[in-house]
């Protein structure tokens, strides 16, 4: 399999990964009687357990070598934990559309800050993939949406802040595995001490089990892979590819939740995964003209 094959399947797969986390968090905390503290703790305890299981036994070669540190920082934890308490908490006064829409919208400013920041612009036709994919965001979140409280409005842009600088972190990770362990392991401390605050006693049985699905497999296992893509992607691209995610979840409702199609979904669809494309597309004929200067930082 060549190179730009393999980084875009798991692109692809990381995206899955983090459409089903969504799925994950609104089916426990609508459907369970778990409180958004005890998800929080179970989904980071989770994910840094099997994450730590993986890590620790990973294969070398023909044989299983036991790998006992694990990295990642304390920052990049505080930003995980900070995603995922903020994302739970959130959901108890927004809905699925209002929350996706505001947690996005604050993932793209903080990445395309970052990103300019660091030099980097967009091309004609990047700007027009961007602006596409956007307007799709737009089209599929907005209509119907009634105004959000302002408490879980603020709760989701700062998750959607906090989840941009993690996401940017992993930028420069050499072991992605061994970082998400790390960031997993430490995030944990954190969690715990808000569930201590506002956690309940006795977490809902199946809340329960849907909080170890979401930590152990699409957050733990999802964000690995999307750390190991991560140095091959441009933060503008970064951010634009994870516009996929909120189409990914209502297509996620759409078939495990008996939600209904509508055209307002194909149509946002077709514009948001037309948008990445495109600016995917222009990112790749950029760098490969030879009168075009790369403007990606390093």
């Amino acid at each position: 399999m060549n190179r730009p094959l393999k980084m875009f399947l798991l692109t692809c797969l990381a995206m899955l990964a983090f459409a089903a986390n969504s799925l994950l968090n609104r089916v426990a905390l609508s459907d369970t009687d778990i409180d958004p503290a005890s998800f929080t703790l179970i989904r980071l305890l989770a994910g840094a357990v099997f994450l730590w299981f993986i890590h620790a036994y990973r294969p070398s070669g023909e044989r299983l070598k036991r790998k006992a540190s694990v990295g990642g920082n304390w920052l990049s934890a505080v930003a995980l934990f900070i995603y995922a308490a903020g994302f739970s908490f959130a959901y108890l006064s927004l809905t699925a559309a209002t929350g996706a829409l505001l947690l996005f919208a604050a993932v793209q400013i903080t990445m395309m800050a970052v990103a300019l920041s660091r030099g980097e612009r967009l091309n004609a036709m990047q700007m027009l993939g961007f602006t596409l994919a956007l307007t799709g965001l737009v089209i599929l979140l907005l209509p119907g949406v009634s105004a959000p409280s302002w408490q879980g409005a603020v709760l989701m842009l700062v998750a959607g802040v906090a989840w941009g600088i993690y996401t940017l972190r992993g930028q420069g990770a050499t072991d992605p595995l061994q970082t998400t362990t790390g960031n997993f392991v430490r995030a944990v401390p954190f969690a715990l001490l808000c569930w201590f605050v506002w956690g309940a006693a006795e977490p809902d049985a199946i809340g329960v089990w849907y909080a170890v699905l979401s930590g152990g497999i699409a957050s733990g296992v999802g964000y690995a892979i999307w750390y190991s893509v991560l140095p091959s992607l441009s933060a503008m691209i970064a951010a634009t590819v994870q516009l996929s995610v909120p189409v990914l979840a209502a297509v996620g409702g759409v078939l495990l939740l008996s939600e209904s199609v509508t055209l307002r979904l194909l149509v946002a669809s077709m514009a948001i995964l037309g948008g990445i494309a495109i600016v995917i597309g222009a990112r790749k004929t950029q760098r490969q003209s030879p009168d075009v200067k790369s403007t990606k930082a390093d």
